[in-house]
This record gives structure tokens, C-alpha cells and sequence, in this order.
């Protein structure tokens, strides 16, 4: 008689019930990293202050609404200053390759985080 059940792993865990635990520790992670709203995008996505993208290909093209306000203002992530910029415009700032931290200094607002997954 063939076995047609879940095959169990190594460690005695079905792929099931591994993916079932990745995908809730996934999503807590993303829950914790901001208090804002949450977006998924394919090949690009618009993130604003306070928001969490998660982008599924790599490269990911990402857009910032910038800050409401007047003047301009300098965007910066993981240490590298994107450009500055108008406050209220919609931003490309390029293609990323990893996963980032956007930030506006100046305009006393939260950061934006962006999840780009590894190329494969």
C-alpha cells in the first residue's frame, strides 16, 4: 500500500507546518517595523512617512510621497542621500536591490521601510 500523507522533515517539522510558522513570524516582523500602513507590490510600489511596503521581485522601483509642507527636503536611506526634494511630490527614488530604511530628516516625520527579498 502506498503512502500518500505528509512526508515529515529532517528535524520532524512538515513543510506545512514550517511554512505556516515562517509565514506568522513574517508577519509579525512586518507589524512591529511600523505603526502605519502596510503595502505589497510586484516591480514597484509608492511608500508615504510611517509606511511598511514589502515589494516581491528584486529589483523593486520605489516612489515616496514626499512630506506635506513648503520648501524642499533631503531624503535619506540606509545612510545615502537619495536627492532632496518638494514636499506634497510624489518621488522616484530608483530601483533597490535590498531592503532599505527611507527617511526625511528634517521634516520630523516617521520612516518608511521597504522589504526587497534577495535575488535569486
Amino acid at each position: 500500500m502506498e503512502y500518500m500523507g505528509a512526508v515529515p522533515s529532517a528535524c520532524g517539522v512538515g513543510n506545512a507546518v514550517r511554512v505556516t510558522l515562517c509565514g506568522g513570524l513574517l508577519a509579525a516582523l512586518a507589524a512591529c517595523a511600523s505603526a502605519g500602513k502596510n503595502v505589497t507590490g510586484w516591480d514597484q510600489i509608492t511608500l508615504a512617512p510611517g509606511m511598511t511596503g514589502t515589494c516581491e521581485s528584486n529589483p523593486c522601483r520605489v516612489f515616496y510621497q514626499m512630506p506635506k509642507g513648503s520648501g524642499t527636503y533631503a531624503v535619506v536611506g540606509n545612510a545615502v542621500t537619495y536627492g532632496t526634494y518638494r514636499a506634497g511630490q510624489t518621488v522616484s527614488l530608483g530601483s533597490f536591490f535590498g531592503s532599505n530604511t527611507i527617511k526625511v530628516p528634517d521634516a520630523g516625520v516617521p520612516p518608511a521601510y521597504v522589504y526587497v527579498p534577495p535575488s535569486r
